[in-house]
């Protein structure tokens, strides 16, 4: 099982952050990572970022996205909140499997994100050498970790309900767990 972290919103002093695991298992990891690129070839974008993409790219890339086999776990918080103290709260409710192949963390994170995540995974019995930092352009199922933060911190903030009420619905058939 391999395991995708990237959040939104932290930085607001207002409204949601949203941490967001999207689990993929191992059989399925090299055909999504493959679909996702295809999507963003088809529609002629370099890499999906939800801050950085058009709606109009950002609707086909979910519709193509969430048709993909995936699992999510979602957190949602209220801000202001103090990211470590969340992020290690969340993590030791959410990280529980115990075949977890790699942890794949989107890479622009301070260090103490990363030596958090570590520290969570170890109390847990997960080895702390199965936690990479990756830049969203080297990992596609960062991308897809990275849309999901999006959209669930939009339904949340109530940002384009009408537009994207149907895309969390969609989503919340592959919720394993939702915080709030």
């Amino acid at each position: 099982m391999y395991i995708f972290i990237d959040e939104s919103g932290i930085h607001k002093k207002i409204d949601h952050s949203s941490f967001a695991l999207v689990y993929i298992e191992v059989e399925n990891f090299d055909m999504i990572e493959k679909r996702i690129c295809e999507i963003e070839k088809e529609l002629k974008i370099e890499k999906f970022h939800w801050s950085e993409i058009a709606w109009k790219f950002k609707e086909k890339f979910i519709q193509k996205a969430l048709k993909l086999d995936f699992k999510v776990k979602i957190a949602i918080i209220k801000n202001p909140v103090n990211p470590a103290r969340e992020l290690e709260r969340i993590l030791s409710h959410m990280a529980i499997e115990k075949r977890i192949s790699c942890i794949y963390i989107d890479g622009k994170k301070p260090k103490w994100y990363a030596l958090k995540i570590k520290k969570v995974l170890r109390d847990k019995g997960v080895s702390s050498g199965k936690v990479r930092m990756v830049k969203d352009d080297q990992v596609a199922c960062v991308r897809l970790a990275d849309m999901v933060a999006g959209l669930s911190r939009s339904h949340f903030d109530k940002k384009n309900e009408k537009r994207l009420q149907g895309y969390y619905k969609m989503l919340e058939k592959k919720l394993v767990i939702l915080m709030q």
